[in-house]
């Protein structure tokens, strides 16, 4: 499987054009689930594991992988399968993830591929489905349905992220007007809660949506009726959406005569030098790794009208 990532920089490339690349995988069953590939390190044949006492009951155990203590998580469990087991499943794989600032190991049952696919056929996952929370989308591989999981969400039950802003930060955004809105675009729905949390907490009122494109149609909205500066304060973006992504968004504003004045800051759980160049690339006018609520309340009080 190490061959599927030896080449991950060249297939950054795909970024900025409406494209990615999911590693497809099974958790024990005949469903297909994937991951974006930006967010995978490497995969691995099950390690050792030891427990670790207190540790979540979705946690396998930590392993040594490359030197680095990991802790890998039964990607089966945290989303309301039967546990899948440890010792017996010879295919099994651990998929080395790295989002969040941080970097965390899904234990699966077995390892596909590697496919390529166009953003505007990843679409919401349907609704009332019993994982749809743990789901930021659907999309279709060889007439098979492929379910995508929202790895934060995982993340997120795992390890108690900070989200409220700093007292100081709060101070300062005293001084900024807040009768515009904030847009947030992100496809996962805890990524928008810790994000709405952290702007209400500033003063202001937030608008969501959870894609690029239904975004883009909301600003094309209050652009055709001239109402875009009397109710957007800037936007905040995810790069990894289905439908459109966060680079392609950026551009369609930017394109767009009445909106192309809009600040817009694409915020990532994968951090790096690449996304910051192809954030200058699209046009935006800042990057932000997730997630850090007072760096995010800074970047937020940096572009904010202070008249």
């Amino acid at each position: 499987m190490s061959q599927f990532i030896e080449d991950i920089d060249q297939r950054t490339r795909l970024v900025g054009q409406n494209r990615m690349e999911l590693l497809l995988f099974y958790l024990g069953g005949r469903q297909v689930f994937g991951i974006n590939v930006f967010k995978v390190r490497e995969v691995i044949a099950k390690p050792t594991l030891r427990h670790l006492p207190g540790s979540s009951p979705m946690v396998c155990g930590v392993a040594n992988i490359r030197g680095r203590t990991v802790s890998v998580i039964d990607l089966a469990r945290a989303i309301g399968f039967d546990p899948l087991p440890v010792d017996q499943n010879n295919d099994a794989k651990v998929i080395v993830t790295e989002f969040n600032r941080s970097v965390q190991g899904f234990w699966v049952s077995a390892v596909d591929r590697i496919v390529n696919v166009n953003w505007e056929m990843v679409k919401p996952p349907p609704r009332g489905t019993e994982r749809e929370s743990y789901l930021v989308a659907v999309t279709e591989v060889d007439g098979h349905l492929v379910e995508i999981i929202d790895v934060e969400r995982v993340f997120a039950q795992i390890n108690n992220l900070p989200t409220d802003v700093s007292a100081e930060v709060q101070k300062l955004a005293e001084q900024v007007p807040h009768d515009r809105r904030i847009l947030i675009v992100d496809d996962s729905l805890v990524a928008r809660k810790q994000i709405e949390r952290a702007i209400t907490e500033l003063g202001f009122r937030t608008e969501s949506r959870s894609d690029g494109k239904a975004a883009l149609e909301y600003l094309e909205e209050l652009a055709a009726a001239d109402m875009v500066d009397a109710s957007i304060e800037l936007v905040i973006a995810d790069i990894e959406m289905p439908r459109m992504d966060g680079y392609t968004l950026t551009r369609k504003i930017r394109e767009h005569a009445k909106l192309k004045h809009l600040c817009v800051i694409l915020h990532s759980s994968l951090s790096g030098q690449f996304n910051v160049d192809m954030v200058k690339r699209a046009g935006a006018d800042d990057f932000l790794a997730k997630f850090d609520p007072n760096e995010l309340g800074a970047t937020v009080l940096k572009y904010a009208r202070h008249d």
